[in-house]
């Protein structure tokens, strides 16, 4: 995976909660506000707005290895909504919030890891980037979601480089998690 050509960072928010569409078994149906792609072959950043799910699919599809945080339990699971394409199975993809796990023994906020690994931490949450929906403030949800993609592509970046994570345990402890990626 370390050697892939075109390494697309993924993330998404979605138009409604899980409350909304009936639990989180329904993620199909929470529709996409805006998807937004980092990729390293060709060095920026892409926003795709619901109308353009299809050029978002195709571009994962294409992807050498798709890097997101939770993006195979959640991401794809919207996107799904979309497709008749079984985007976990179907999509090379290294899920960090997967390998967080895998090294904690427990699930881990992409906020927490950053936090203690990079010193920077997230701009908002997922109930933001909705409430920003329902108020029409798209640049708002296309500003956290594009610093979303950047702050997983930094984590994976220090987790390639050094091999390891940090986080902030319930005791205000710095932890480190030696990462296999």
């Amino acid at each position: 995976m370390a050697n892939a050509q075109n390494i697309v960072y993924f993330d998404l928010e979605t138009q409604r909660t899980a409350n909304d569409v009936g639990g989180w078994d329904k993620k199909g149906a929470m529709g996409i506000s805006l998807g937004v792609t980092y990729s390293t072959a060709s060095n920026c950043y892409e926003i795709f707005s619901e109308k353009r799910v299809p050029d978002l699919v195709d571009l994962l599809i294409r992807a050498d290895l798709v890097v997101g945080y939770n993006n195979r339990r959640f991401d794809y699971e919207v996107l799904m909504g979309y497709t008749i394409l079984d985007l976990p199975h179907q999509l090379p993809t290294l899920d960090l919030l997967e390998v967080v796990e895998k090294a904690a023994g427990h699930r881990l906020s992409l906020d927490t890891v950053a936090q203690a690994t990079l010193g920077i931490g997230k701009t908002g949450d997922g109930l933001d980037a909705i409430r920003w929906w329902r108020e029409g403030k798209i640049m708002e949800i296309a500003e956290y979601c594009c610093f979303d993609v950047k702050v997983t592509k930094l984590v994976h970046e220090y987790a390639m480089e050094h091999g390891e994570l940090h986080y902030t345990d319930r005791f205000g402890r710095k932890q480190t998690l030696k990462i296999e990626l």
